[in-house]
């Protein structure tokens, strides 16, 4: 705690005055972010840091592993759907990314269930949302051995799977079918800090740097 409060004194002391104009510009204008970014509540992937983006321009959704549940789930299993409906309709922002990573810890969950999973049921029934990324993997990476690559391979048929489930929400087909949206598959690499998008023409994920149009 002493170090959040020492981040919170350093911010109000030495940087909010380069923000001030901007923030109080989005105090009296409101928000309007041009992307909902769905990613991982791992605190190594920072949305707004990876993506050099300013306060205003994303709206952020971090859960367990970037699950994006079918919009006929409902409960608590689905609070995500609350913030999809709230980006598209009310905020009209005009692309989502779901945007996986290395080493996740929900993948390596969901391929290899731990000792103590029974004792948090509610991460359970989660990690059960994104059960077809297992049918895949045990259906196309058979092959692979090692539970690293296994797990990045989650990682990215899971943001496809996100995908496919975002559009089962009535406002985003209705969006992607007048041209007002478009979605993305994005792959982020911890160790290196690359980006990777996935392309539908190659089925590759390929990587992003700053001339790319999505």
């Amino acid at each position: 705690m002493q170090r959040l409060m020492e981040g919170i004194h350093r911010f109000q002391s030495e940087v909010f005055g380069e923000y001030r104009e901007l923030f109080q510009r989005l105090s009296a204008e409101g928000q309007n972010p041009h992307t909902l970014f769905i990613t991982c509540s791992d605190s190594r992937v920072l949305a707004e840091l990876i993506t050099h983006s300013q306060p205003g321009d994303l709206f952020v959704v971090k859960n367990v592993g970037n699950i994006v549940p079918p919009a006929g789930v409902k409960g608590a299993t689905n609070s995500t759907a609350a913030a999809i409906e709230f980006a598209v309709s009310a905020l009209g922002v005009e692309d989502v990314v779901v945007c996986g990573h290395t080493q996740c810890g929900a993948m390596r969950a969901l391929l290899e269930p731990p000792a103590d999973l029974a004792a948090m049921p509610h991460l359970a029934e989660w990690l059960e949302v994104a059960a077809p990324v297992r049918s895949v993997l045990e259906t196309h990476y058979s092959h692979i051995e090692s539970i690293e690559e296994r797990v990045n391979a989650a990682a990215e048929e899971n943001a496809l799977h996100a995908l496919e489930n975002l559009q089962s929400y009535p406002v985003v087909r209705e969006r992607l079918l007048d041209g007002r949206l478009r979605l993305h598959a994005w792959f982020f690499k911890i160790a290196t800090g690359q980006l990777y998008a996935y392309r539908p023409e190659t089925f590759q994920y390929e990587p992003l740097g700053g001339d790319e149009a999505l």
